[in-house]
């Protein structure tokens, strides 16, 4: 892995050699959250926009010289299995969505079509080959459900073991999914911070390979492959706004590098503002964005939310989170519980894309920046739709009205459809 140059703290700005530390910098313990380094120098005379439009790979892996993997192990363990379907999801045109906006160009990317149904099958699949790189016989990680699913689906895929922490009031659907595929998952009794905490104690005592975003640094590399599919889908002419639910602040650390890659290569040539949509009662980087705090002077806060996947009382890579968005010009906004479940029927009779709460909560945040004039009607917007509405189920059935009753025969049907049914 000759393209990489080393790994910078997000807090002092201190190098190391990818082979001299594993996730975060000594200085600042698991605050000190690494970025990955590379040579785009050698990158570019490895790959151009000309290879990619002639690649028939249609997943994350054929972005191969851009991800801090050894291309044999991924390709090895991508043959035949679910990895090789992670990434690639559909770019949706939305006329309809635009037009209720008053916008003219508005596309949905619908993570949802990823193998477990999330966008966190992204940094899973870079996890599953960096374990298998490095020889650990166990993974794991803490999360509110989607990363726990996609994790574990990736590793039953190729046969890796794993533990999963999730807290206990995870939706069942999650929860399901983890049992499908053989996990062993601890459910905490406490939040999803306790989860992370415990998580992180229990990987070194047991000799388990830390997959937790904003703790291990190569699941910002995963997530980024999202950024490179919507520049490419687009013809490499980037969007002006890109709209992305944040919790922990990984997702919207992870576009705003992918973003970072292709502008040092050269593939485009501006930076998308980015809007970081946070539930109300979870928007601790709102807070810190609205007063001017850098990541690490923020403090806890309660979180609560229907959008279980982006509940966090302290955002974990809250210092990417908050760059993401300064560093492009960006916004972060808040939009309450209603507005996030008015906006799961809207995303799927708009444009037919089914989203669990926290993915609704990115097209809740265009209509408010749309409704504060942050977005304009000429700009070329992205939401970026980043899980299934069939993870939480009970929550989506809160947004929509009620099914009809009918008795098996025809003249009740009349009665309903005539009554506007």
């Amino acid at each position: 892995m000759d393209h990489l140059l080393a790994l910078k703290c997000t807090i002092c700005g201190a190098e190391y050699a990818v082979d001299e530390v594993d996730y975060v910098c000594p200085r600042h313990g698991a605050d000190g959250i690494l970025d990955v380094v590379y040579d785009y120098d050698l990158i570019g005379r490895r790959i151009t926009p000309d290879d990619l439009a002639r690649d028939p790979d249609r997943s994350i892996w054929r972005y191969l010289p851009l991800l801090p993997v050894e291309p044999d192990v991924a390709r090895q363990l991508a043959a035949d299995t679910v990895l090789a379907t992670v990434g690639w999801t559909p770019l949706y045109p939305a006329p309809r969505l635009a037009a209720d906006l008053g916008l003219r160009h508005l596309w949905v990317k619908d993570d949802s079509r990823q193998p477990t149904a999330s966008f966190k099958d992204r940094a899973s699949a870079v996890a599953v080959v960096k374990a298998r790189e490095r020889g650990y016989a166990v993974v794991t990680t803490a999360s509110t459900g989607n990363a726990a699913a996609a994790l574990a689906g990736l590793c039953a895929a190729v046969g890796q073991k794993d533990v999963i922490f999730v807290p206990r009031s995870a939706p069942q659907a999650k929860i399901a999914q983890l049992l499908a595929y053989g996990a062993t998952v601890l459910l905490v009794d406490g939040t999803y911070d306790d989860a992370f905490d415990l998580c992180l104690q229990a990987a070194p005592e047991f000799g388990w390979y830390n997959r937790n975003t904003a703790y291990n640094p190569y699941m910002s590399e995963g997530k980024k492959t999202a950024a490179y599919e919507i520049c490419e889908q687009l013809g490499w002419q980037a969007p002006d706004v890109i709209c992305v639910p944040v919790g922990d602040g990984c997702i919207i650390g992870g576009i705003h590098k992918g973003l970072r890659d292709l502008l040092a290569l050269g593939w485009i040539d501006h930076l998308p503002r980015l809007i970081g949509v946070q539930a109300a009662g979870s928007s601790p980087l709102v807070d810190a964005w609205e007063r001017g705090l850098e990541g690490w002077e923020m403090s806890p806060v309660e979180a609560h939310s229907i959008a279980d996947s982006i509940v966090a009382g302290l955002p974990r890579d809250r210092i990417k989170a908050l760059r993401a968005v300064r560093e492009t010009g960006g916004v972060y906004l808040r939009v309450t519980d209603e507005e996030i479940l008015a906006a799961i029927p809207a995303l799927a009779q708009g444009v037919g894309v089914f989203a669990e709460p926290a993915a609704a909560a990115a097209y809740a945040g265009l209509v408010r920046a749309v409704a504060q004039g942050i977005v304009q009607p000429e700009e070329r917007v992205v939401v970026l739709a980043t899980g299934s509405g069939l993870k939480d189920v009970a929550s989506a059935m809160k947004a929509v009205g009620e099914a009809h009753l009918v008795a098996p025969d025809l003249a009740d049907v009349r009665r309903v459809l005539a009554a506007g049914g």
